[in-house]
C-alpha cells in the first residue's frame, strides 16, 4: 500500500506506519489504538491519518464541516458518543466516524448502525468490556540458557532479526562450537556443515531453525500469550456475555485452557512432575541439611541410650592403632549407625519425591563409612543437583514447545477475538446513544430538510424534558421569533441533524429527511457590532457562500449583529438574493425579518418561532416554526398584553404601531 498516497501522509509517516505488524487493515478498519503504536505518532494524529484514509478510499475532499461553529458542534455530538464508550479503543475509533458528502461512505456507516442497533448493552457485557484492550507485544524478552551458532555472516544477520530473544554467535569450527556448549545449556548450529560433528554438551544442528521459531524459541509465543492473558479472558467473558461467536477456528473453552497453563512470566504450570523437578532441584541443598541432621539425631541418641564397655587392653590397641571414634562406632554401634543413615536417606528421598533413578544416587549421598558426626558427600549432591536441573530444564523446554505449538495457531484468531470484542464497544456504543436520545435513521432525499419531532440532545437540561420541535426547510428561509424563544437551539438541532445524517448516524427526531450536500456553513450570532475590517473579512466570508460548484446548507444566527441594522437588512437581503439563484438551501434566523423580506428582489419564506403568551413575566412560545409566518417580537406581546390589562388608548396606540 503507497501510505504516502494519503493525504497529510509524508515520508516519514509512511516509514513509520510500515512498521506496524498489518498496517493496510489497521487503516481499513479505522484503528486509531493500533496506527498510533507506530513510532511518532500520537492518537490525534493516528486518528487524522485514518479519517484521511476512509476519505481517499472514497473520494471524500473533506470540506463538509465548513465553518468553525459546524465543527464545534460535530466534536459535541461525537462526544456524546464517546461517552457511552467503555474502551479508550472505541473512544478513538469513534473519531473516524465524520460527516461526509459521499454516499458511498455514508451507507458504510449505515450498513454498521444497522449491526450496531441490534446490540444489547447489557450490564454483564459492559462490565467484561471494561478489562479488554488492544493485545501488545511482549518487549525485552530474552533467553539466555540457549544460543545460535553459524558460520555464515549473512546467516548470523537474517538470524539477529528474525530471533532477537537469542543470543548469536559466530563460529569458526567445530572447536568454537564446543566452547559456546560449555557456556550454554543449549546451543543450536544453523549450519549443516556440523551435522555428524562430535561435541560434548547438548548441541543440535537445524539448518531450518530459522523457519520454527515456536520450537526454537517458544518463550516468543508464551510470552505473548502471557503478557495478553487478562485481554483475552476479558474477550472470552464479553463473546459469552454477548452470545457473540469467536472467530473461525476458534476454541474459547481451549484458548481459556490453554491460558491457564501459562504462569505470569510465561513459564508453564500445570505440570505435576516438571513441578517436582523445580522443587526438587531448589530444594536439594535443605533437603540434605535437614537429612544430615536427621541421622545425627538418630545415632546421638543411640549414643546416649548405651553404655559401651572397653577393656583396657582393647582400648590400649585401639590406640596403638590410631583409631578414633569412627572405629569404636564401628565395633559397638555398626547396627544403630546403619539406621541413622537410612533415616536420613529415607527422609531426603521422601522430602524431595524422588523417583526410582533419583533415589539411587540420593541415597548415595551418605556413605556406608561410620563417622560422627555424619556427613554427607558433595560430589554425589552435586551429581544429583545436575540430574534434577537436566530433567527439569527438558521437561520445561519440552512443555513450553508443546503448549506453544498450541497456541501459536491461535495468534491471529485471538486478534480478531479482541477486534471483535473492541468493535462491540463501538457498536454498543452507537446504540446506546440511539437509545438514549431517541434516534431514528434518517432518509436522505430532496433538497433541504424536513423534522418531525426532533430534540436537541447538546441543551443543558434533561432530554425527557427538551420540547420536540417540527421544522421542514427547502430553498433559503428567515427565521423569526421572539428572544429566548429558541431560535439559535432550533437552528442548532437542523445543524445536528444534518451533520449525523452526513455520518451515516441516526438522529434524534420521529423521523427526518436530510438532502445530502457538500458542505455545511454555519455562521454563529457575532457578539456586537464589527469594525470595519472585521465587517469586510465576513463578507468576503459570505462572498464565498455564492461562488464554486458545490452544493451548501448555510445556516446563519443574527448576521444583522455585524453592523447597523439598516444596512444589515440591505446586505442580508442581497446574500439571500444570491443563494436563490444557486438553489441553496439554508436558514437565517433574524430580529429583521420583515425589513429583509422588503429589501429583497424575490419573495422570500419567513416562518416564525411564536410566543403564545406570558405567563407570570415568561413566554410560553410555540418551538416548532410556523411556516410563512413572521413572528411577533417580544415587545410586542408585552404591549399586547399592557392594553390588554390598563390604559387602552395608550397600549392600544403603541400596538397599532406594531400591526401597520
Amino acid at each position: 500500500m503507497d501510505f504516502e498516497g494519503i493525504p497529510g501522509v509524508g515520508e516519514k509517516t509512511a516509514a513509520a506506519l510500515a512498521q506496524l505488524d498489518d498496517p493496510e487493515t489497521a487503516l481499513k478498519r479505522g484503528d486509531v489504538l493500533r496506527l498510533s503504536s507506530a513510532p511518532g505518532i500520537t492518537e490525534g494524529r493516528a486518528a487524522s491519518i485514518a479519517r484521511a484514509a476512509i476519505r481517499e478510499q472514497h473520494g471524500d475532499p473533506g470540506r463538509f464541516l465548513a465553518t468553525s461553529r459546524a465543527r464545534e458542534l460535530y466534536a459535541d455530538t461525537l462526544s456524546l458518543l464517546q461517552q457511552r464508550t467503555v474502551t479508550t479503543y472505541a473512544k478513538k475509533r469513534l473519531e473516524t466516524l465524520f460527516p461526509s458528502s459521499k454516499r458511498s461512505r455514508i451507507d458504510e456507516v449505515r450498513a454498521f448502525v444497522e449491526v450496531a442497533t441490534e446490540r444489547e448493552p447489557t450490564p454483564e457485557v459492559l462490565d467484561a468490556l471494561s478489562a479488554v484492550e488492544p493485545l501488545v507485544n511482549p518487549r525485552g524478552v530474552r533467553v539466555r540458557d540457549r544460543c545460535l551458532a553459524t558460520m555464515d555472516a549473512e546467516t548470523y544477520a537474517s538470524a539477529k532479526e528474525a530471533i532477537p530473544e537469542l543470543s548469536v554467535e559466530i563460529v569458526d569450527d567445530a572447536r568454537r562450537l564446543g566452547d559456546l556448549a560449555r557456556g550454554y545449556a543449549t546451543v543450536i548450529a544453523l549450519d549443516e556443515e556440523f551435522a555428524g560433528v562430535d561435541i560434548d554438551g547438548d548441541v543440535q544442528v537445524k539448518p531450518d531453525a530459522l523457519d520454527n521459531v515456536v520450537e526454537i524459541v517458544p518463550e516468543r509465543t508464551l510470552s505473548f500469550f502471557a503478557t495478553n492473558r487478562e485481554r483475552l479472558q476479558a474477550a472470552i467473558r464479553v463473546h459469552r456475555a454477548a452470545g457473540m461467536k469467536p472467530p473461525a477456528g476458534l476454541d474459547l473453552d481451549a484458548l481459556e485452557a490453554g491460558l491457564a497453563r501459562l504462569n505470569d512470566d510465561g513459564t508453564v504450570k500445570g505440570d505435576d512432575e516438571l513441578e517436582r523437578l523445580t522443587a526438587a532441584a531448589n530444594d536439594l541443598d535443605a533437603a540434605v541439611s535437614m537429612a544430615e541432621n536427621v541421622a545425627n539425631d538418630c545415632l546421638r541418641e543411640a549414643i546416649q541410650a548405651r553404655d559401651v564397655t572397653i577393656e583396657g587392653s582393647d582400648l590400649l590397641s585401639l590406640v596403638e592403632q590410631g583409631a578414633g571414634v569412627d572405629s569404636l562406632l564401628s565395633r559397638e554401634l555398626a547396627d544403630e549407625y546403619d539406621a541413622a543413615i537410612e533415616a536420613a536417606r529415607d527422609h531426603l528421598v521422601d522430602s524431595l519425591s524422588l523417583d526410582a533413578g533419583e533415589e539411587e544416587v540420593g541415597r548415595m549421598i551418605f556413605g556406608e563409612e561410620p563417622t560422627f558426626p555424619v556427613g554427607y558427600q558433595e560430589q554425589v549432591v552435586n551429581r544429583l543437583r545436575e540430574d534434577l536441573t537436566v530433567a527439569r530444564d527438558r521437561r520445561a523446554a519440552r512443555r513450553k514447545r508443546e503448549v506453544a505449538r498450541e497456541l501459536a495457531g491461535l495468534t491471529e484468531a485471538v486478534d480478531e477475538l479482541v477486534f471483535a470484542s473492541l468493535e462491540l464497544d463501538v457498536e454498543l456504543a452507537i446504540a446506546r446513544f440511539v437509545a438514549d436520545f431517541d434516534c431514528v435513521m434518517p432518509e436522505l432525499s430532496g433538497e433541504g430538510f424536513a423534522i418531525e419531532g426532533g430534540r436537541s440532545p447538546l441543551l443543558d437540561v434533561s432530554f425527557e424534558d427538551v420540547e420536540p420541535v417540527d421544522y421542514a426547510v427547502s430553498g433559503v428561509t428567515l427565521l423569526s421569533g421572539v428572544n429566548s424563544g429558541g431560535k439559535t437551539s432550533t437552528l442548532d438541532l437542523c445543524a445536528v441533524i444534518v451533520i449525523l445524517a452526513h455520518m451515516g448516524l441516526p438522529v434524534p427526531a420521529e423521523h427526518a429527511r436530510v438532502g445530502l450536500v457538500e458542505e455545511l456553513h454555519y455562521h454563529a450570532k457575532t457578539q456586537g457590532t464589527l469594525d470595519a475590517g472585521a465587517f469586510e473579512s465576513t463578507l468576503r466570508d459570505f462572498a464565498g457562500l455564492v461562488t464554486g460548484e458545490a452544493k451548501k446548507l448555510v445556516l446563519v444566527d443574527e448576521l444583522e449583529s455585524i453592523t447597523e441594522p439598516g444596512a444589515s437588512a440591505k446586505i442580508i437581503a442581497g446574500i439571500l438574493e444570491a443563494l436563490d439563484e444557486r438553489d441553496a438551501s439554508g436558514v437565517f434566523v433574524s430580529h429583521l425579518a420583515g425589513e429583509i423580506r422588503d429589501a429583497a428582489d424575490y419573495t422570500v419564506a419567513v416562518d416564525g418561532i411564536e410566543a403564545v403568551g406570558l405567563v407570570d413575566g415568561e413566554l410560553v412560545v410555540n418551538r416548532s416554526p410556523q411556516k410563512n409566518h413572521l413572528a411577533r417580537s417580544t415587545p410586542e406581546l408585552i404591549v399586547e398584553k399592557l392594553a390588554a390589562e390598563g390604559d387602552a388608548t395608550f397600549y392600544g396606540r403603541l400596538l397599532e404601531k406594531f400591526e401597520a
